[in-house]
């Protein structure tokens, strides 16, 4: 028998290391190949990992709350063979040519623009810095500044902070020179308190009643509310709301959804059409597919668009349509379908989540009429499609007005008023009602 190592396999850019959630199995148990063993944690996704080969689990190197690093050891396997370790899953090492081959042209001039902010922002905060998930939490357990956090030399990968660093840290935290703690404090002029300035520091205490039940958020959970607020923080909002005849799209899809399913063995729900829609008018104004870097605009080359999915637990994930300009109605309908499965049962990939330039949010899945979506940061627009709802509605004809029932949904464009401005932002969403309203019932699928 041999023994084999299981490591913690690449999670995508910019991901270096994941924090053990659970473990499916335990030690002395066996596993057959692409079995799930361990569920782990990023900041974008929780996910499980596969073992790639059968044995049976003889160690378990990391527990639960553990951070492992990309390509470390997270368990030991005992599988059949000669009575070696193998220390690795086998990867042949790419060559310098097919290293250049996947690094991709980049505009010098959009490199200047990333760059400049990065070298002119002396006073870095948290956000700059990549935290686990346990790491962020003991930082907010601790009361940690970001003073602090910047002042904590990372001994992990590339610098970063990990475990051990923060829980040193914290245990040396009272023998810290207190001149360098309250440094920031010195530099900042003196303020007289107000109420007004005492209220927005520190919140009154919220009192618990009798009978309350306080119930402790979840990893996801502080994710979410961190980047809610910080999005309401960062970017203006501005909403506008218009509502459309929808009854085309809904006669095209009763129409064609049962032959569908048939013959791709897929669902045809609404989603894909919108998302159509929403590529074309992004086509028609491009200025909405941008971020905001400083004073500065990035227009992106892709159209991603994100699809806010609502999970079993509660918790919300936005997984991205990649270049959704370049699928058809058929695979955009395949795309949508397979995200939200794998959304849905914990399967998505941490780059599933990454790189959206829009964002797209059904709120009419919960019986809404409408709503007010917060921009996902860094993209500067959100749409929200309400409840398809029959109401009568006067229609012009060649013999005059006439009341008829029709199919009606109300769509509300949220977008950032520092660069998008309300003629923007509302002809792009007459653009995608546009669409609907005059949707072509010979399309085809």
């Amino acid at each position: 028998m041999a023994e084999y190592k299981l490591l913690l396999p690449s999670m995508g850019e910019g991901v270096m290391e994941a924090t053990i959630i659970s473990w499916m199995v335990a030690e002395g148990d066996s596993v057959n190949e692409d079995d799930s063993v361990v569920e782990i944690a990023t900041d974008k996704v929780d996910s499980d990992v596969p073992t790639p080969v059968s044995g049976k689990i003889v160690k378990i190197l990391k527990n639960k709350d553990d951070v492992a690093k990309i390509g470390e050891a997270i368990a030991i396997l005992e599988i059949a063979g000669e009575n070696e370790a193998v220390d690795e899953q086998p990867q042949e090492p790419k060559t310098h040519e097919e290293v250049q081959t996947q690094i991709p042209n980049v505009d010098p001039d959009v490199v200047k623009t990333l760059e400049e902010p990065l070298s002119a922002n002396t006073n870095a905060s948290s956000s700059d810095l990549y935290l686990s998930p346990l790491v962020k939490s003991i930082v907010q357990e601790e009361n940690i500044s970001d003073q602090e956090l910047h002042n904590i030399k990372g001994t992990g990968m590339e610098g970063r902070i990990t475990k051990e660093d923060i829980l040193s840290f914290v245990k040396n935290r009272s023998q810290q020179p207190q001149a360098a703690q309250s440094a920031p404090a010195a530099a900042a002029p003196v303020q007289t308190p107000t109420p007004q300035t005492q209220s927005a520091a520190a919140p009154a205490p919220i009192k618990v009643g009798a009978g309350d039940e306080i119930i402790q958020m979840d990893r996801v959970r502080k994710i979410i509310a961190d980047a809610m607020v910080n999005s309401k923080r960062t970017s203006p909002h501005v909403t506008s709301f218009i509502e459309s005849d929808v009854t085309n799209v809904v006669r095209w899809r009763t129409k064609h959804k049962d032959l569908f399913e048939k013959r791709e063995g897929e669902k045809l729900t609404y989603m894909p059409i919108f998302v159509k829609a929403i590529v074309k008018a992004i086509q028609d104004f491009p200025l909405i597919n941008i971020s905001v870097d400083g004073d500065k605009i990035i227009k992106k080359k892709n159209i991603n668009i994100g699809m806010a999915t609502a999970l079993p637990d509660g918790n919300l994930i936005v997984p991205v349509i990649k270049n959704a300009d370049q699928l058809s109605l058929s695979g955009l309908a395949k795309t949508i379908n397979d995200l939200a499965y794998r959304a849905r049962n914990k399967k998505l990939k941490p780059e599933d989540t990454q790189g959206a330039t829009y964002t797209i949010s059904n709120v009419g899945g919960f019986g809404n009429l409408m709503g007010t979506p917060i921009i996902p940061q860094p993209q500067v627009a959100i749409m929200a499609v309400g409840a398809i709802v029959k109401k009568p509605a006067v229609l012009e004809t060649k013999d005059g007005d006439v009341i008829a029932i029709r199919h009606l949904m109300f769509m509300s464009h949220s977008y950032d008023h520092r660069v998008v401005d309300g003629s923007l932002g509302g002809m792009f969403l007459k653009h995608v009602h546009d669409y609907l309203e005059n949707w072509d019932m010979n399309t085809e699928i």
